[in-house]
């Protein structure tokens, strides 16, 4: 069996630090490849490396909306820096405006659209965060052509509404911790209705550990716990739902296995 950590950040310190346990963990538990996802560029050499260092470790390039003091990326750029065999993706990237109030979001709206930008120029697929921003990032989504490069909404925790519209534009739905929450029943639904062949399982860690870890620093192995948690949801062996998210994974990221 394998299973795929379809986003996780494990060149942040508190994982980075403990990375021949956390790979370790991760080949014990079956989870045979995982992509780490940038979040900026000051830190994207680390995700790089991690991508070069070891054959079952992918990585994106992007700039998460959340941050603001850090460098700007331009259409162009993002495009230099994704021709690399070992970038499979634009992003994270996105909308958030969670805790945001009476605050001009164009910067936001206009990185995102850059990032749009960048992965229909490499024809690679875009990785979307969204938090509280549902209208504006689907919005734009199909305003910018983002059905020409696909993608996926990562932790996904919206309801089937915006799963439907997202599905449409061709991208998949990729489920962490979140759905393993007992308050978490959209996303459950969401996970249940899902046509098979666009669902995707991740950890975001080292954050969103699933029930029965929650609380705690999560890891790619512990995606295992998410996969279950959605084969039963579906009426599935885990073994099928490993082997068709994997298949799913490879389908959508420019990846080899």
């Amino acid at each position: 069996m394998q299973i795929v950590d379809s986003h996780c950040h494990i060149n942040f310190d508190e994982l980075h630090k403990r990375l021949p346990d956390i790979l370790a963990n991760a080949k014990l538990n079956e989870v045979s490849h995982m992509l780490c996802v940038s979040v900026n560029l000051e830190d994207y050499p680390q995700v790089k490396a991690l991508a070069d260092e070891y054959s079952h470790i992918f990585a994106s390039v992007g700039v998460h909306p959340c941050y603001e003091d850090v460098r700007e990326p331009s259409a162009e750029e993002l495009v230099e820096i994704g021709q690399d065999d070992n970038i499979v993706a634009i992003g994270e990237t996105g909308l958030d405006y969670f805790r945001i109030e009476d605050q001009d979001m164009t910067w936001q709206r206009d990185r995102f659209k850059r990032h749009i930008s960048a992965a229909k120029t490499l024809n690679k697929p875009l990785i979307i965060h969204t938090r509280s921003a549902a209208e504006d990032t689907m919005r734009i989504l199909k305003e910018e052509g983002a059905d020409q490069c696909r993608g996926v909404m990562h932790c996904f925790a919206e309801d089937w509404e915006v799963a439907k519209q997202a599905l449409d534009l061709g991208f998949y739905i990729s489920l962490s911790g979140i759905v393993t929450f007992k308050s978490a029943t959209n996303v459950q639904e969401v996970a249940r209705k899902c046509p098979i062949d666009r669902v995707l399982v991740e950890t975001d860690s080292p954050y969103l550990a699933p029930v029965p870890l929650r609380g705690k620093m999560n890891e790619p192995a512990n995606v295992r716990h998410t996969a279950q948690f959605v084969a039963d949801l579906r009426g599935i062996s885990l073994e099928d739902l490993a082997a068709q998210t994997t298949d799913n994974f490879f389908e959508l990221f420019p990846a080899k296995r």
